[in-house]
């Protein structure tokens, strides 16, 4: 059997950044919808640069404590498969989130320690896959809930085990994804910064490179899985 790893290119903000994902072999993309962020789009942004993506390569909206207007018209406009939630939101409020638009849920966990992790198991029941971000640092003005390109201790994640999906995010770019994947078992990640000129501007050499490297350690990682049944 094949050892695959999905890969979400986040914070894509135009046509060029959108194709060049696909075109890369990306298994999901990824649209913000928070103006604080420098890779925020409106949903009538998402929908024009994701229009002629193909259904089989998952559109995901991401959001920040949102109110439904918001989420309505980014369904109307970009008709995304997954609803990414970024911000603060209380299991009560992703039920409601999920039983009104009957989309799955993506719920972001920032993580700083090993209890932050453990802290899933109050979103067992309302969303459908987990995201492990870093969390943004106090001290850090201006943070944003995500996307800070910068990395947590993937060492917490070396004996998680899940029934349910996940994805590894949080300053993961070419120089350590081979370690990322290594260490934390992942079989699904999320890139933002590390396929980025600046914040919010796409590099589609960056994401092409990005999608070699993953093919190469997946093939490595099949060869070996083959070696070892031998």
């Amino acid at each position: 059997m094949g050892y695959n790893v999905d890969v979400k290119f986040c914070g894509l903000t135009s046509q060029h950044s959108v194709n060049a994902a696909v075109t890369a072999g990306a298994t999901h993309l990824g649209f913000i919808f928070y103006p604080p962020s420098p890779r925020s789009v409106t949903p009538r942004e998402a929908g024009h640069a994701a229009f002629f993506s193909p259904n089989r390569i998952k559109r995901v909206g991401v959001f920040v404590d949102p109110n439904d207007e918001l989420i309505r018209e980014v369904v109307e406009n970009l008709s995304p498969h997954i609803l990414q939630l970024h911000g603060a939101e209380t299991p009560r409020r992703i039920g409601q989130i999920r039983e009104k638009f009957n989309l799955p849920i993506m719920k972001a966990i920032k993580v700083a320690s090993e209890k932050d992790i453990e802290s899933i198991g109050q979103y067992s029941d309302c969303s459908d896959i987990f995201l492990f971000d870093a969390k943004p640092p106090l001290a850090t003005q201006n943070s944003l809930p995500g996307g800070n390109g910068i990395r947590f201790d993937w060492s917490l994640l070396k004996s998680f085990k899940c029934e349910k999906p996940w994805f590894l995010s949080g300053g993961i770019n070419l120089s350590n994804i081979k370690d990322a994947l290594k260490v934390t078992g992942s079989t699904a990640v999320d890139v933002s910064s590390g396929v980025e000129d600046k914040p919010g501007k796409k590099n589609t050499q960056k994401i092409e490179r990005f999608m070699q490297k993953i093919n190469e350690l997946t093939s490595e990682q099949t060869h070996l899985n083959r070696t070892d049944k031998v």
